[in-house]
């Protein structure tokens, strides 16, 4: 019949408006949550309900420096919290970044009595930052350790040979800008790195001497850029004590007389935006709505992001990597 085709196109015109209204509604409500949780929760603000709370701290995924953190982390110190427990899920980062960390964890605990729990890992730059706390606790499977660093850089000399491209170059010395990537590494510039390495190498193995009070045929033991798990780092005075959370309590109670029936707060170091379930709920509808939500969890689920956070790390590194060449 004659009617048909116009009933069709009718119905797509109708389809392309509900789907047009139903992303602008579902924009508009983002953008509502927005504003409502940037009214009532300023970006990276804390309120620690109830004076004398234990302040619970969570660190997890690649370290690098972060200012807002270190922010958050002098608010804590000036916040109510009678004492703070760090907890830790990190393969480490960057050395600058866990450096920074670890010092603003040091002048953290000059003002309060802090213990450092591990939940699953905290390797190379991410026991430097529990070197910060003056008890660490581990359950018997977590890993801890990988004292050592690295430098890391792809090299692509061989596959420019291959398809014939040379990489031309002006600079003022011969170790400016080197390596690059283009050529083959010199020796001169390999010797550089190396120092580099060497310096910030022998810079972590002091600070684990100078924390743990180890002496030298332990440090030389833990040392070599190995994970312990929970259990043998004990023996190996990486940690003081396999336990969790409520470990961590007993020994504040104990050692620092925090009050036994002191609440434990959480205290976010990140903006108060970036952790909001509903948020990402309401981005999640709108992926829905234009079709992009399952290229987003396979995306998620393939490590496609967490790949590019770890080649977006710059400079030297304290970072464990099992799936990789150190």
């Amino acid at each position: 019949m004659s009617y048909e085709p116009d009933a069709i196109v009718d119905r797509r015109r109708i389809r392309r408006k509900l789907t047009f209204w139903r992303v602008l509604a579902t924009v508009a409500a983002i953008v509502a949550i927005v504003v409502i949780a940037v009214v009532l929760t300023p970006a990276g603000r804390n309120a620690l309900t109830g004076r004398n709370a234990i302040a619970r701290v969570t660190i997890e995924g690649l370290i690098q420096s972060n200012r807002d953190r270190v922010e958050a982390l002098e608010r804590l110190e000036k916040s109510s919290a009678s004492a703070v427990i760090v907890h830790l899920n990190s393969p480490g980062g960057t050395t600058a970044g866990s450096e920074q960390l670890y010092d603003a964890l040091v002048r953290l605990k000059a003002k309060k009595p802090l213990v450092v729990v591990v939940d699953g890992l905290a390797a190379s730059g991410a026991y430097i930052t529990a070197l910060a706390s003056d008890h660490i606790i581990a359950q018997q499977t977590s890993l801890v350790g990988s004292i050592g660093v690295l430098f890391q850089f792809p090299n692509f000399s061989e596959v420019l040979k291959t398809v014939g491209v040379k990489v031309e170059e002006v600079k003022s010395s011969p170790l400016k800008a080197a390596p690059n990537g283009f050529e083959p590494t010199s020796p001169e510039a390999r010797a550089a790195l190396e120092m580099l390495v060497k310096d910030s190498y022998a810079w972590f193995r002091n600070l684990v001497k100078d924390r743990r009070k180890m002496d030298d045929d332990t440090l030389q033991t833990v040392a070599d850029g190995r994970v312990f798990t929970g259990h043998q780092a004990v023996g190996l005075k990486l940690i003081d004590q396999i336990g969790d959370e409520k470990t961590a309590i007993a020994w504040l109670v104990t050692e620092k007389k925090i009050p036994a029936d002191a609440p434990v707060r959480d205290f976010k170091l990140t903006p108060g935006l970036s952790d909001m379930t509903f948020l990402r709920a309401a981005t999640s509808l709108t992926l829905d709505a234009v079709g992009l939500s399952a290229m987003a969890r396979r995306l998620e689920q393939s490590g496609v992001f967490q790949a590019v956070d770890r080649v977006s790390l710059d400079g030297m590194l304290a970072l464990w990597q099992p799936a990789a060449s150190q």
